[in-house]
């Protein structure tokens, strides 16, 4: 399968159409890589965690396409300063973001648009967002860069790494789960990230009064987050009556939500707090 990497660092294969062999803002460059050739050599590693290697049902999928020239220049120019590969050693969050901003995970990002809004509006807090799709990771940076957005870190990997061995109890102030996978298939549905196991590890990871924000176009798993939100000790729903809330200001329509307006689903917002319950993974 063809890679991509900066056109500052290897030739480039014109498009057809491109008036002196000129490279056009926004289109694909590609490079074939030799045997053992990293796909970035300063950015994001291809797996992370191999040595953490476990059988675990993923509640994601790698998407391979193709990185624009701009995004593969954001990889290899800032992953070094806002990158961090889930490889399993633990991270200091003071020291990732630089002072001792309040925290919130996002778990899946896709292209970044709206974690880059949600950023600018609210500087002082860090958002440390996992993803494992190049594209969306180099775009993210991208627009971090082009928006002066310093609150902003990608990470790249599994996110139930991150939490399980490289972040420290009580460390994160929010976490941020918008439209991630269905797995509308029945026999698909044990790879939903949002199950009481996954809640178990993030209760040991967030604050007290931390936020736990859902949304998803798919009801089905609407209704099972709000089931199995309103079963765990360790959380409770900040809306008086039990069930789902409005969208709050602070989250952009995202594309994803837009695809599903269009389609004519019905999005839903779960909103939960953090308690002051002691949750050890594996308790009920």
């Amino acid at each position: 399968m063809s890679d991509f990497v900066s056109s500052a660092d290897v030739p480039q294969q014109v498009p057809q159409g491109s008036p002196g062999g000129e490279h056009q803002p926004g289109v694909s460059v590609r490079h074939f890589r030799g045997k053992g050739e990293p796909r970035f050599p300063d950015g994001p590693r291809a797996d992370p965690a191999g040595s953490h290697f476990e059988r675990r049902i993923r509640s994601f999928q790698p998407r391979r396409s193709r990185v624009t020239a701009g995004q593969a220049d954001a990889l290899q120019r800032l992953w070094a300063t806002w990158g961090l590969d889930i490889d399993g050693h633990p991270v200091d969050l003071a020291e990732l973001f630089g002072d001792d901003r309040p925290v919130v995970l996002e778990i899946g990002f896709g292209m970044g648009e709206a974690t880059a809004q949600m950023a600018a509006a609210d500087p002082g807090t860090g958002i440390l967002a996992a993803d494992v799709h190049t594209p969306g990771q180099g775009n993210l940076l991208n627009l971090a860069d082009r928006g002066g957005l310093t609150n902003v870190r990608v990470a790249n990997g599994d996110a139930i790494i991150l939490l399980r061995e490289m972040l420290p109890a009580d460390s994160l102030d929010g976490l941020r789960v918008y439209f991630p996978d269905p797995w509308p298939k029945k026999r698909h549905h044990k790879r939903r990230l949002i199950q009481p196991e996954f809640l178990d590890l993030a209760a040991t990871r967030l604050r007290p009064g931390a936020l736990v924000h859902c949304a998803t176009d798919w009801v089905p798993y609407a209704e099972q987050m709000l089931e199995v939100l309103t079963a765990h000790p360790g959380f409770a729903n900040t809306r008086p009556d039990g069930g789902f809330a409005p969208r709050p200001d602070f989250r952009p329509l995202t594309r994803f939500e837009g695809q599903g307006l269009d389609k004519g689903h019905a999005v839903n917002d779960l909103l939960f707090r953090r308690v002051q319950h002691p949750v050890q993974p594996g308790e009920r």
